[in-house]
């Protein structure tokens, strides 16, 4: 049976305290992957600071996502200019359908019956495809397909 000790910590807490400074009401994929790289004593933070993905980074890159995204639509805007983020008092972000999504994604991920720790959590993350967290690391340079597999090899490994 997979510890879910490790999921609440993260999701719950690291990730949750991530959306509330976004000022998002879910806590979505991007907010665990900043979680996760925030674990520094975590073998998934380190397989991620290896290529280059600090938190400092993954804010970056998810900042240059969002302004390629609306420039797209045509709206010009640079992150640095917006007014701070203003979380809702009161009300706790809630679980999101991209963090759902990694989440299934982690439990899918062998081998089965192992602790559900960061390492599963980041193997989740850089299985997805699409969305924010696969753009912002198109926009960081980063090889998500590459940094999947080593994440899959980690965890087979034992790693966690």
């Amino acid at each position: 049976m997979p510890d879910t000790k490790d999921v609440r910590a993260i999701v719950v807490h690291a990730a949750r305290a991530e959306a509330r400074r976004d000022g998002s009401r879910t806590i979505e994929a991007e907010h665990v992957l900043l979680a996760v790289a925030a674990l520094e004593d975590s073998a998934a933070a380190r397989l991620l600071a290896a290529a280059g993905l600090t938190e400092e980074t993954i804010r970056t890159a998810l900042n240059q996502e969002w302004e390629q995204s609306l420039a797209v639509a045509g709206i010009a805007v640079r992150t640095e200019q917006l007014p701070a983020a203003t979380p809702e008092p009161g009300r706790d972000p809630q679980i999101g359908e991209s963090t759902k999504l990694v989440l299934r994604r982690g439990m899918d991920a062998s081998p089965k019956g192992e602790r559900f720790g960061p390492m599963r959590i980041l193997v989740g993350l850089l299985g997805t495809e699409r969305g924010r967290v696969a753009r912002a690391l198109r926009a960081a340079g980063v090889d998500r397909i590459a940094l999947h597999a080593q994440a899959v090899e980690a965890l087979a490994a034992g790693t966690r």
